[in-house]
């Protein structure tokens, strides 16, 4: 009789691959590693934690991508209110799925709370953890992506780094894992779902816009959205650059975001502001369609920094730092916290930037590199038929 035990052996797992997603830019990183699955019929299956839970941050995405739909999702995650109970309940439901399927090897990505939910349910079990996008820091330990980051990058037994900085800060931190530089599948996913959009998107008509007269607004990050002093500054920097400017800014405004404007009485302000329309989020084919014809994007989320700097389009980031030091360094993009002032100052100096630049996260085939990766370190069995 077969004692209980709290881990798995290495005979009970099996030759399958677990990818874990939970956010709109887990879905869009691991887009193009799920299609590459699809292509070389390697067993896997896909949790979805459920940590962005409405149609427009989750459902419409795997729709537009033309995506399987996830074989597992959490319920109710949406109802937890802070980030431990929100990471144990997903680490608690990711851990059951895992102890069903018995897969080899789990597959995170980025610094949201359903990643380190996924690499520690995963460790745990002695279920072996890959981390894409490891490496890379802001070194702001007010963000609880950097803490996440941080322990995932540490319980992993295999590292997908971005470029050599990723790599050279993991080395400085004495990972345990092995490290691969592949370059971000995020390259990838730009490149093969732009071509959807062109498709499929007409929101630049639906919404009478022309091309490279408009900017974009974004804010969801905690520190910015959660502080009402920090929030009115964005909004009261915005109404600075519509005047200055005099061109559309489109605030596609996450749910969390929109919550906290009326919470804090801040929509009056926008009425009140020319030129400045508040949008709900939208889907993801026409978010790229809409970011890789803008003039200017401003935000504070690390995906549409990226983003912005494949599609070439010039960035002001709502943040006093970022992990994605590349795009200060080309000059691409700029740090201008939430001081309204400053926010316009940063506007005029990026709609004046005439220079080109080059790709620093990848040449889009990371995810075929991750693939191959994975298949000659775990997975036994070349293709499954």
């Amino acid at each position: 009789m077969r004692l209980q035990t709290k881990i798995l052996s290495k005979e009970e797992l099996q030759d399958k691959i677990c990818v874990i997603v939970g956010t709109r830019p887990g879905i869009i990183m691991f887009s193009p590693i799920i299609r590459e699955l699809k292509k070389t019929k390697y067993k896997f299956f896909v949790i979805h934690t459920g940590q962005h839970y409405s149609y427009n941050m989750d459902k419409k995405f795997f729709e537009d991508l033309n995506l399987p739909e996830p074989e597992y999702k959490l319920e109710n995650i949406k109802n937890c209110k802070f980030h431990g109970e929100q990471t144990a309940k997903m680490l608690e439901g990711i851990e059951k799925i895992l102890l069903k399927e018995k897969p080899k090897i789990v597959l995170v990505g980025g610094d949201a709370n359903c990643n380190l939910a996924g690499a520690l349910a995963a460790r745990k079990l002695h279920i072996k953890v890959g981390h894409v996008e490891a490496g890379e820091r802001s070194y702001d330990w007010r963000m609880p992506e950097e803490h996440n980051r941080r322990m995932i990058d540490h319980i992993s037994e295999y590292l997908f780094c971005t470029n050599e900085k990723s790599k050279q800060n993991l080395l400085k931190e004495n990972v345990l894992g092995k490290i691969f530089v592949t370059g971000n599948p995020i390259v990838d996913a730009a490149y093969q779902n732009r071509e959807i959009a062109k498709k499929n998107s007409n929101i630049l008509k639906q919404w009478n816009l022309k091309e490279k007269d408009y900017f974009i607004l974004t804010t969801h990050r905690e520190e910015n959205v959660d502080s009402k002093e920090n929030l009115e500054n964005i909004i009261l920097g915005m109404k600075n650059v519509c005047r200055k400017f005099r061109k559309k800014v489109i605030f596609l405004a996450h749910p969390r975001t929109q919550k906290r404007i009326e919470q804090f009485g801040l929509n009056e302000l926008i009425k009140f502001i020319p030129n400045f329309i508040m949008k709900d989020a939208i889907g993801y084919l026409d978010f790229i369609n809409l970011l890789s014809n803008a003039k200017l994007v401003f935000t504070d989320s690390g995906g549409v920094q990226q983003e912005a700097c494949i599609f070439k389009v010039p960035c002001v980031t709502l943040r006093e730092n970022t992990e994605w030091v590349e795009t200060i360094e080309l000059g691409v993009n700029i740090l201008a916290g939430t001081n309204p002032d400053k926010i316009v100052n940063c506007a005029e100096k990026m709609l004046l930037f005439e220079g080109k630049w080059g790709e620093p996260f990848g040449d889009g085939k990371a995810a075929e590199r991750i693939v191959y990766i994975i298949s000659k370190e775990v997975i036994s069995w070349k293709v499954w038929d």
